[in-house]
């Protein structure tokens, strides 16, 4: 497998924008490349890749690595032009899906989620973020996983605007329990947790395994909402999974979030009890 060849790294041809973009930065690379007059065989030699990648790369049919557009903004003297292109190049790299909920999330004013089978994208350290995409039958590629990664951590911008969003999350004790990645990672896991669930804005409570009901046996449910009074919903059991703005299914998905917090541990209860396990691990 030749420099920059990884499994991972093609563009998806049902992704419009990202089709686009990988098109804007091929264009652009192949113009700088003939403009000094260098061939793409000796050009892949200079920044370390075989002629056909290159080729593959300036027909927008690979998507670049950030490491090759630095290199190869070097070689061709682009005084930056290339290099400054990494930042769409990489919210490309993200899956579609993931950009498309990171699209919403930074609109949405009031955020809810309830996740049973893991700690929630939004709350994973990138450490536990890895751990458990590594548990993924079949397996990702290596590239895969740390793209997952990077969508992830990129999604947590959510945390970072002014004014923020109101969030809300239910997690599931075991979640908290089982030391994906190893005992180190968890421990680091629940201490984010403590400390996103003591920011003013963050309201995280424990569903806990002793508990006799437990309106969450549906599956997850995410539901935003956003300052014109309207509002998004997903769950498994509604609409296959896919978003919905009917108001009779955002009833639905928001009575059982409703019902679960209700049975939950309160916020106060909650960061009681990672505390606890946090001194068990």
């Amino acid at each position: 497998m030749t420099q920059g060849d990884e499994p991972g790294w093609e563009v998806d041809p049902t992704d419009e924008w990202g089709v686009a973009v990988v098109a804007t930065v091929a264009r652009q690379l192949k113009l700088r490349r003939e403009a000094v007059g260098m061939r793409a065989g000796d050009f892949g030699t200079a920044v370390g890749y075989g002629e056909d990648m290159i080729y593959k790369i300036e027909s927008g049919k690979r998507i670049p690595r950030p490491e090759f557009l630095d290199r190869a903004d070097e070689v061709l003297g682009a005084g930056g032009l290339l290099s400054a292109m990494k930042e769409d190049v990489k919210r490309v790299t993200y899956p579609k899906k993931v950009r498309e909920i990171a699209e919403l999330e930074a609109k949405a004013v009031e955020i809810q989620l309830y996740d049973p089978l893991s700690i929630h994208g939004l709350l994973q350290t990138p450490e536990y973020g890895r751990g458990l995409l590594l548990m993924r039958r079949p397996a990702y590629t290596e590239a895969e996983v740390e793209r997952f990664v990077a969508a992830r951590v990129g999604r947590k911008s959510v945390f970072e605007r002014d004014p923020m969003p109101e969030l809300s999350f239910v997690v599931e004790e075991w979640t908290l329990r089982r030391p994906l990645g190893g005992r180190a990672v968890l421990r680091r896991q629940l201490e984010h947790l403590l400390e996103t669930g003591r920011l003013r804005n963050v309201e995280l409570q424990v569903m806990p395994m002793d508990c006799e009901e437990h309106a969450g046996v549906d599956g997850s449910i995410e539901v935003l909402k956003f300052a014109d009074g309207s509002a998004v919903g997903r769950s498994l059991v509604v609409a296959n999974g896919r978003a919905v703005c009917d108001l009779k299914q955002l009833r639905i998905l928001e009575l059982r979030y409703g019902i679960i917090r209700a049975q939950a541990l309160t916020p106060r209860e909650s960061l009681a009890f990672i505390e606890q396990l946090l001194g068990e691990t």
